[in-house]
């Protein structure tokens, strides 16, 4: 069954906000396995030019869906779960995230098309402080195999 296009557009806010620390941009380098000091020492981040320890560019990954979650999984969407892959991943930064930063998130379904059988639904994800300061944009683009018409 094809995907609801009346969904397109529409912007769904964080239940609340990620407050980003030390150990979880530690835990999140190491299950990538990047051994990178700037993840890990505050130290090594300071000679790096930041005020703290740096979260690795794919770390955004961890918090940025929790608002699109409520479309995706709203019935009228349409979206089978059971068929869903993960097609494309793209993070463009404005600045760092670092330990101590606490983020809020914005997404919205960007697009939704066909491909063959296939449905695909890009989410986008603006990240900032809670001040509002910007820190990056997600793009998200999930597969939903065999689901067009």
């Amino acid at each position: 069954m094809a995907l609801n296009r009346d969904f397109v557009g529409r912007t769904y806010p964080a239940a609340g906000t990620y407050e980003v620390a030390r150990v979880k941009i530690k835990e999140f380098a190491a299950a990538i396995g990047d051994d990178n000091p700037i993840y890990r020492d505050p130290e090594a981040a300071r000679a790096a030019g930041h005020p703290d320890v740096i979260a690795p560019p794919t770390f955004p990954i961890v918090f940025t869906l929790s608002g699109a979650a409520e479309a995706l999984a709203d019935p009228e969407f349409g979206l089978n779960f059971a068929m869903v892959v993960h097609g494309e991943q793209r993070f463009e930064y404005t600045r760092p995230i670092y330990a101590g930063d606490e983020l809020k998130c914005t997404s919205t379904i960007s697009e939704i098309r066909s491909v063959g059988r296939n449905e695909l639904v890009t989410v986008t994800s603006d990240v900032t402080t809670v001040q509002g300061e910007p820190v990056c944009r997600t793009h998200n683009l999930l597969i939903e195999r065999g689901g067009a018409a």
